[in-house]
C-alpha cells in the first residue's frame, strides 16, 4: 500500500483499490516530470518522473504521476539540492542570493559561531529561514572571548571581534587560558554544532600543541575538524606543510577531517595527500571554489606589507583589490586604508585563472563557495544591483563551476557530485544524519531538489559587479517546497531546516 495517500474513504472492503487508484492518478503534492534526474550516488542518469509528498521524494518513476502541482522539467536537469559547507553569509540577503545560485543547505564551517551563542544561532532561524542552515564551534571567537575579552556571535560580528584586539590572531595563551578556550569550543559541539571551525591560518598565535588539542575536543565528540590551514595563502612549500600539520592531527586522533579550499599553491599535493589519507580508511576531504582570486579582511596578517610583499614577493597593485572603489590597493593606500577600516572586504588575486578546470576534475573534490557576509540591513528586497560591491563567489560559484564544466568538458556527474553528494555523504560519515538523507536524489530522501537547463545556467557576478545572481536555475526546491519558482525567489516560504547534531544536555 501506498502510505502517502492523503485521503482514505473508510470501507476497509474498498482501501486497496482505493490506494491503487490514487498511487495512479494523483498522490503526491509536487511532480517534476520529465526531466533529466541524475544522482551522483548511485550514477542514475535518466528521463523520470519524480513524486513528492511533504518533504519526501515519494516516487521516481518511469511512468507519468500526478500531483497537486506539476512542473515540466523537458530539457531540464533535477538534481540534489546544493550543499554548502562554506558560506559565510547567513543573512536573509545572502541566502536569497545562494538560492538563485542553486543552494539548498547552508553552512559555515571554518569561521563558525562562538561556542556558547550556538543554541541562541540556530532558535534565531528555526522557521525563519529559507535555506536549510548549520554552523560550527568557531575557534578564532573562542580566543577573541578568553584572550581580548570580546564577545562576537559569528562571522557577521567579525569586524568587532577582529578590531577589538589581536589576541584572537597573536595570543599565546596560558594553560588557563587555553583550557578556557578548548571548554568554549566543547560548548559549541555540545549544543549540537557540526564541526569545529578554525581560521588558523589567521592567527599565526596558535601553537602545533593547542591545534592539536582543539582537533582532540573535536574528535571526542567525532566532529570533523574544517580548518583554514597554516600559511595559507602561502607557496607550494609551506601551503601543503599547513595541511600536513592538520592531517597528522587527524591520523593521531583517527579523526574525520576538511581541508578548506586548498585551490592554492602546492595544491597538486594536497590533492595526492587528501587522497591517501582516504586510501588508509580516514574521513578526510578537501574543497576548492572556482576563482582565481579569494576574498578577506584588509587585516589579515598574511596581507602584511614584510610577508605579502617581501616574502611572497607580491605587489597590493597587482593582488590587493578593493571591490567597493574597483581599484587595486597600492602599499600607501593599504596603510591609510587600515588605518580607518581595517576589517575592509577585500579582493586577492593569487593564482592563475588556468589552473580552475584542473581543480574542478580532481578525484572526490567537493566545491564550497567561501561566499562572504551581506549585512542583515539590507531588506529582502533590495535590488542585487544596490548590493555593496563584494568576491563573485557570493554570488555565482554553483553558476560558475556548471558554465566552466560545460565549456571545458567536465563531466557534469561529477561536479554535481562536488556540489551535493559528496558533502553530503562525508558529513553523513561523522554521524550527521540530516546529511544521509541529502545530496541524493532517491526515493525517501528529502526533497531538496535544483531544477536548472545545462545548455544556458551561468554566472553573472563579476569582480566589478559581484552581487548579480545566477540565471538559467529554474527551480528549487527546500524540504519540498519551491522555494525558487520559474528563476524568482518566493518571498513567503521559509522551509529551511537545522542541520545539527542533537544536543547534549549533560
Amino acid at each position: 500500500m501506498d502510505t502517502l495517500i492523503k485521503k482514505r474513504i473508510p470501507v476497509a472492503a474498498f482501501a486497496t483499490v482505493v490506494f491503487a487508484y490514487a498511487a495512479a492518478v494523483g498522490a503526491y503534492d509536487l511532480v517534476i516530470s520529465n526531466g533529466r534526474v541524475m544522482d551522483p550516488e548511485t550514477g542514475l542518469d535518466k528521463v523520470l518522473n519524480v513524486g513528492i509528498t511533504g518533504d519526501q521524494i515519494a516516487k521516481i518513476s518511469e511512468e507519468p504521476l500526478s500531483g497537486d502541482r506539476v512542473i515540466d522539467a523537458s530539457g531540464k536537469v533535477v538534481a540534489p539540492g546544493f550543499i554548502d559547507p562554506h558560506l559565510h553569509g547567513n543573512s536573509p540577503m545572502a541566502y536569497k542570493l545562494a538560492l538563485r545560485d542553486g543552494l539548498t543547505t547552508a553552512m559555515d564551517l571554518e569561521y563558525g559561531t562562538l561556542g556558547s551563542a550556538v543554541t541562541e544561532w540556530y532558535e534565531a532561524r528555526e522557521g525563519k529561514t529559507q535555506l536549510n542552515f548549520g554552523t560550527a564551534s568557531s575557534h578564532e571567537l573562542a580566543r577573541s572571548l578568553v584572550l581580548d575579552g570580546v564577545r562576537a556571535i559569528d562571522v557577521s560580528e567579525a569586524a568587532i571581534s577582529r578590531t577589538g584586539g589581536d589576541g584572537w590572531a597573536l595570543g599565546a595563551p596560558t594553560e588557563s587560558e587555553l583550557d578556557a578556550i578548548l571548554q568554549e569550543i566543547d560548548r559549541g559541539l555540545a549544543a549540537g554544532a557540526v564541526a569545529l571551525g578554525s581560521t588558523v591560518g589567521y592567527m599565526p598565535g596558535v601553537s602545533a600543541r593547542e591545534m592539536y588539542e582543539a582537533q582532540k575536543v573535536a574528535a571526542h565528540r567525532g566532529r570533523v575538524s574544517s580548518v583554514h590551514t597554516r600559511h595559507t595563502p602561502g607557496t607550494e612549500t609551506t601551503v601543503p606543510n599547513g595541511v600536513q600539520e592538520v592531517m597528522a592531527n587527524a591520523a593521531a586522533l583517527e579523526a574525520p577531517l576538511m581541508v578548506m579550499h586548498f585551490n592554492n599553491p602546492g595544491w597538486e599535493l594536497v590533492q595526492d595527500l587528501i587522497l591517501g589519507m582516504r586510501d588508509a580508511g580516514l574521513n578526510v576531504w578537501g574543497e576548492i571554489y572556482p576563482y582565481a582570486a579569494g576574498s578577506t579582511t584588509l587585516n589579515a596578517v598574511f596581507l602584511k606589507p614584510e610577508f605579502w610583499i617581501e616574502e611572497l614577493g607580491n605587489r597590493y597593485e597587482d593582488t590587493l583589490f578593493d571591490p567597493q572603489t574597483n581599484s587595486f590597493f597600492t602599499e600607501e593606500s593599504y596603510h591609510e586604508m587600515m588605518a580607518k577600516d581595517p576589517a575592509r572586504g577585500i579582493v586577492i588575486y593569487k593564482m592563475s585563472a588556468e589552473t580552475i578546470p584542473h581543480w574542478l576534475r580532481m578525484e572526490g573534490i567537493t566545491m564550497g563557495s567561501d561566499g562572504m557576509p551581506i549585512s542583515s540591513s539590507f531588506d529582502w528586497n533590495t535590488p542585487y544591483n544596490a548590493l555593496p560591491n563584494g568576491h563573485p563567489r557570493t554570488a555565482g560559484a554553483r553558476g560558475r563551476t556548471l558554465r566552466i564544466a560545460r565549456e571545458e568538458g567536465i563531466p557534469l556527474m561529477h561536479v554535481l557530485a562536488a556540489m551535493s553528494y559528496r558533502p553530503a555523504k562525508h558529513l553523513g560519515a561523522t554521524g550527521l544524519a540530516a546529511m544521509d538523507v541529502r545530496g541524493r536524489l532517491q526515493e525517501s530522501m528529502i526533497a531538496d531538489i535544483v531544477v536548472f537547463d545545462p545548455e544556458t545556467v551561468t554566472d553573472n557576478a563579476t569582480y566589478a559587479q559581484g552581487m548579480l545572481p545566477t540565471t538559467g536555475i529554474d527551480f528549487v526546491l527546500v524540504s519540498g517546497t519551491v522555494t525558487v519558482d520559474e528563476g524568482r525567489v518566493r518571498s513567503k516560504v521559509a522551509a529551511g531546516k537545522a542541520i545539527r547534531f542533537e544536543v547534549d544536555s549533560e
